[in-house]
């Protein structure tokens, strides 16, 4: 057991920035990674080079050395996806999917603990899947590799399960603040990922901060860029009252986009999963299903930018917020890429390959948004398309994932954009609101309380708003005296409906008899004629007051291992009130939560 100074909170913070540097070295392998075998394999066999944002670095030099090659852009993404499953299912099956899940169901469930062997292995795989042309993003990948690597170091330490869930979620807001160079919104949304109302887990707000803070100096540093990961132009600006109505028409555009892609996403999880194959088969034929949707979609537009659904497909945001991307023309590419991508990332990841949610999220909602903004553009209600792209972006994410503070955040600092943080909030906020039941991540929960991780926490809450007057009935209770014989206690029992007995002599209440005690000496013939009550009776006499709150009673019931406690006046010790039953502590929990949720549930519906 480690002393009480591992588990200090200055230590903890100590801890969380150890947890920061491993989490950007690990984001800075796994950009290496996935930069070479994009470069061996979709563009060096395919002839595909997927064009980035342009503030990312770029890692390994060179560009396609000949034309596209359609045949393997189809069989590349079965390739990676069978890969990536393969080495899942054999070493760790946790690793396959977004793993963003995986990483909110072990701090909700799973006491915060990662095996150590899942960062490594989830890097590996989705540095295949993606690589080899599977669509997806890096912040699941991410997450999971750095909230591993949070948990095993507080295993390796012996620590509790409070502080691994804490280094967990540190570690995900280093991943994530590293990899998309927002240090601020990392931190932001390891806190706001894990529920689904408008909630923040506090106890790792700052070890988030701390961790996701030294990721990203890691992580940039090393590779000499802290710009924004999009670079922006001129005219990215909210000064028109007015442009909320083009705003306000996005926002409810994008509700139908965010219901499609989460459910064809579990739609197909769920449709694969009952198929009767072999689980890296499903995955290979997830993968086939990309590429053909891919050659799909640029055959129909006739234009290679359609290939964005694709890999992590960035290169289509990038093209529209540089106004590349204009007229009724556009519109359809736009639209038609984040329907693909809605398809694409279905089956890449839905069918067992490994990879993140929320990239596709930015190109869908960026994709939705571009084209929403063209339109208005075409009727004149906007200046600049391309703002709609970038609060498109916000704004589905948000209401997909619940997360609509971090969102904005992130998307914010990965654009600079922040002269539309007005339309970014108020759209995000609709989103949020309208979007209702629909969530991408699936092992959130509602709020704290509906957290077994915190389970304990409010038990405790609910019962100290209680006290032992709300549950207890004043009673006649059949007392004995000490000297009374143990076989005329016996005929008492027989005669009552009590367990326990108190003793009293000359009005002073001096220890309780059990049944059970009495029960145990009943074929004791010699016992059963002489034992008198002083002999089994239990001092001094543990009891409750009617002002003691539920909580205390349960310790008390806790402490001696009885399940019934004696009741007394407040004033005198001596008068018994009646006796307070644990099962009566369990009736009234139970009817209070029930009360909560019923009050919860008209609040929502009202």
């Amino acid at each position: 057991m480690p002393g009480p100074s591992l588990r200090s909170r200055p230590t903890i913070y100590l801890l969380a920035i150890l947890v920061g540097a491993i989490a950007g070295v690990g984001a800075l392998l796994f950009e290496y990674g996935a930069a070479w075998v994009v470069r061996l394999a979709l563009v060096g066999v395919a002839g595909y080079a997927p064009v980035g944002p342009r503030g990312e670095v770029e890692l390994i030099e060179g560009h396609g050395g000949h034309a596209i090659t359609w045949w393997w852009l189809l069989l590349l993404p079965s390739v990676g996806c069978f890969a990536s499953a393969q080495l899942s299912r054999w070493f760790a099956p946790e690793a396959r999917g977004h793993g963003t899940d995986a990483a909110i169901d072990s701090y909700h469930r799973g006491g915060g603990r990662v095996r150590g062997r899942v960062p490594v292995l989830k890097g590996i795989c989705s540095i295949l899947t993606l690589g080899f042309g599977g669509s997806g993003g890096k912040e699941g990948p991410i997450a999971q590799i750095g909230a591993g690597f949070g948990s095993f170091l507080a295993q390796r330490l012996g620590l509790g399960d409070r502080a691994c869930r804490t280094l967990l979620a540190a570690g995900m807001a280093g991943g994530v603040g590293a990899i998309f160079r927002a240090p601020f919104a990392g931190a932001l949304f390891a806190a706001e990922i894990l529920y689904r109302d408008a909630e923040l887990e506090s106890e790792v707000v700052i070890p988030a901060f701390l961790s996701s803070a030294t990721s990203y100096c890691v992580f940039c540093g090393w590779l000499g860029e802290f710009g924004v990961l999009f670079e922006l132009g001129s005219g990215f600006a909210f000064d028109d009252v007015f442009e909320l109505l083009p705003y306000t028409l996005l926002a409810l555009v994008l509700l139908p986009a965010t219901w499609l892609y989460v459910r064809c996403f579990y739609g197909v999880e769920r449709a694969f999963g009952r198929a009767p194959l072999h689980g890296a088969a499903l995955a290979g034929i997830g993968g086939l299903l990309t590429g053909g949707v891919a050659l799909g979609a640029w055959s129909v537009a006739g234009d290679d930018r359609a290939l964005a659904v694709l890999s992590s497909g960035y290169g289509i945001l990038q093209q529209t917020l540089d106004g590349g991307v204009m007229g009724w023309s556009g519109v359809g590419l736009l639209l038609l890429v984040a329907l693909g991508k809605v398809l694409t990332t279905s089956f890449t990841i839905g069918c067992g390959g490994s990879a993140g949610v929320f990239g596709p999220s930015m190109v869908i909602g960026g994709a939705v948004g571009g084209a929403v903004g063209i339109v208005c553009h075409q009727w004149g209600l906007v200046e600049n398309p391309a703002s709609l792209c970038i609060v498109g972006m916000c704004g589905f994410f948000a209401g997909a994932a619940k997360t609509p503070i971090s969102t904005i955040v992130m998307v914010t600092e990965m654009t600079g954009s922040y002269q539309l943080l007005l339309p970014a909030v108020w759209v995000c906020g609709l989103t949020f609101v309208l979007s209702g039941r629909v969530a991408l991540y699936q092992k959130q929960v509602r709020n704290r309380a509906f957290s077994p991780a915190h389970k304990g926490e409010y038990i405790e809450a609910l019962l100290e708003d209680m006290t032992v007057a709300d549950v207890f009935e004043p009673s006649e209770v059949v007392a004995v005296n000490s000297s009374m014989p143990l076989r005329d206690i016996v005929r008492v029992i027989a005669s009552s409906q009590q367990d326990y007995y108190p003793v009293v002599d000359d009005g002073i209440f001096v220890g309780m008899v059990s049944a059970h005690d009495v029960r145990e000496h009943t074929f004791e013939r010699e016992i059963y004629r002489l034992a008198i009550a002083a002999d089994i009776m239990s001092t001094p006499p543990v009891v409750v007051r009617p002002a003691d709150d539920l909580h205390k009673a349960l310790e008390t019931f806790d402490s001696i291992w009885i399940d019934e406690l004696p009741v007394v006046d407040a004033d005198d010790p001596n008068v018994v009130l009646g006796q307070l039953r644990r099962r009566s502590i369990n009736r009234a929990y139970t009817k209070k939560l029930k009360d909560l949720r019923a009050l919860q549930q008209r609040q929502d519906e009202s």
